[in-house]
């Protein structure tokens, strides 16, 4: 891992990239296994809504991540929160999340990715300086025949290092204690209860010692868990929001978005491993009907999710995925139908169901659909323009209507969000030709040939 990708990595435990292949995937992350998935998008950003409008900062100004990884980790880069699907499966409560979110939130708000960049610009500084003084000192003893002094410029180039490595952890303990105090300020204010930031540090301080972890604070990088449970068992007490409790209608959306992620990491065992002795709950068969539709049986998976809508027929979710079911089983006619149920049942007004509808009509093969198609995931992707997919399927549609230049354009799109960018830039330069010079598609075109693409 790189030193950068260290700096930003700030919150729980090391980011992993272990990837379950069921989840979809942006391709153009290449470091970072990245799902996309509307019904935890949905609940993960009205999770973070009010914690961001706390701290003073646009829910539509910061992006919210979701990584396919069943660590327990969340961290901030950019504008943009990463958070672990381990963190919401191993969140019992959505509070336990919230909690996470608002220490996330405190980083991003305090300017701390910022001030650690510096910071760490000087502890290379100070590194390098060190390392220079210790060669002049060993190159001076050299040149005078005295062994010890040149011992001694050894031992200032390593010390130089470790008075780098030293601040640089101090000062990132100082930055997460600072974002644990901020956490519980935003609490507050939303009129949230701090327990379950508790409880997650509790968890984690749990796990550490059982899995013997070093409890040396000094070259930590991080304010070691008892250190900062101490703190929160003191200070989060204060709040009078303290024993304040999840709505029962809050809790069943946490508990579905677990089921999903334990059914595409883990099918039905892991599903029955994180509800236990509560597996006839709607979330827990919920998780079991995904599981039955990865494991290949359609039709019993189409039963299963037929008797959830029975009891919930207004849940977009159950709609979204009948829609799955149905176009993995060839029936892309009542999938299309599924998701434009789904669409507007979804309150989130979610891009990837709408561009859903036309990719299940593309699927359908009808030309005379094709228009249609186009519109629903143009729909789709001016809500959520980084769905790269979908540009797949519009450049068929486009394809299947004989108009080659805009599906060549699609393409390139596509390529772009996905991140393979030198693709992009080969398919853009073939749509280019096929467009009146200055038209809004050449200008497109264009915009992806001429920007330069920073290298990692």
């Amino acid at each position: 891992m790189s030193t950068g990708c260290l700096a930003v990595a700030i919150a729980f435990a090391s980011v992993a990239t272990s990837a379950a292949p069921s989840f979809a995937q942006s391709a153009g992350q290449r470091r970072l296994p990245v799902v996309r998935d509307a019904e935890i998008e949905s609940l993960v950003k009205d999770y973070a809504a009010p914690i961001l409008k706390a701290a003073g900062l646009s829910p539509s100004r910061v992006e919210i991540v979701l990584v396919n990884d069943l660590a327990f980790n969340a961290f901030v880069a950019g504008r943009r929160i990463f958070i672990n699907t381990g963190t919401l499966l191993d969140s019992e409560t959505p509070n336990e999340t919230i909690g996470v979110i608002a220490h996330e939130v405190g980083h991003l708000a305090g300017g701390h990715q910022e001030r650690l960049r510096d910071q760490i610009a000087r502890a290379q500084t100070i590194a390098v300086v060190a390392g220079l003084l210790g060669a002049g000192v060993a190159a001076a003893g050299a040149a005078s025949g005295n062994s010890s002094v040149a011992g001694l410029g050894g031992g200032l180039m390593t010390s130089g290092g470790g008075i780098a490595q030293r601040g640089l952890f101090a000062y990132q303990r100082t930055e997460e204690t600072t974002a644990d105090r901020s956490a519980l300020t935003y609490l507050r204010k939303t009129g949230q209860s701090p327990k379950g930031l508790l409880d997650s540090f509790e968890g984690l301080m749990r796990k550490n010692m059982l899995a013997g972890v070093s409890r040396n604070t000094y070259l930590s990088s991080h304010p070691a868990p008892q250190d900062r449970i101490g703190f929160l068992q003191t200070a989060a007490r204060e709040s009078p929001f303290f024993d304040k409790k999840d709505s029962p209608e809050q809790q069943m959306r946490h508990d579905f978005a677990r089921a999903k992620i334990a059914a595409y990491n883990g099918g039905a065992t892991q599903v029955r491993r994180t509800f236990g002795r509560d597996l006839l709950s709607l979330p827990a068969l919920y998780g079991d009907a995904i599981a039955t539709h990865l494991a290949g049986s359609p039709k019993a998976a189409l039963d299963k999710i037929d008797a959830l809508i029975a009891k919930q027929p207004n849940n977009p979710w159950f709609q979204e995925f009948r829609g799955e079911v149905l176009m993995t089983a060839g029936r892309a006619g009542d999938a299309e139908l599924a998701f434009a149920k789904a669409a507007k049942l979804d309150k989130s007004r979610s891009g990837l169901i709408q561009a859903s509808i036309g990719q299940a009509i593309v699927t359908g093969g009808k030309r005379e659909k094709m228009k249609d198609a186009i519109a629903q995931i143009q729909r789709g992707l001016e809500a959520d323009p980084g769905n790269a997919s979908a540009y797949r399927f519009l450049a068929m549609a486009y394809g299947n209507l004989g108009q080659i230049g805009d599906a060549e354009l699609a393409t390139a799109e596509g390529y772009w969000e996905g991140g393979n960018f030198t693709q992009a830039k080969i398919f853009a330069a073939r749509a280019q030709q096929k467009f009146r010079p200055d038209s809004p598609q050449w200008r497109r075109a264009q915009d992806i040939l001429v920007t330069k693409v920073k290298r990692s």
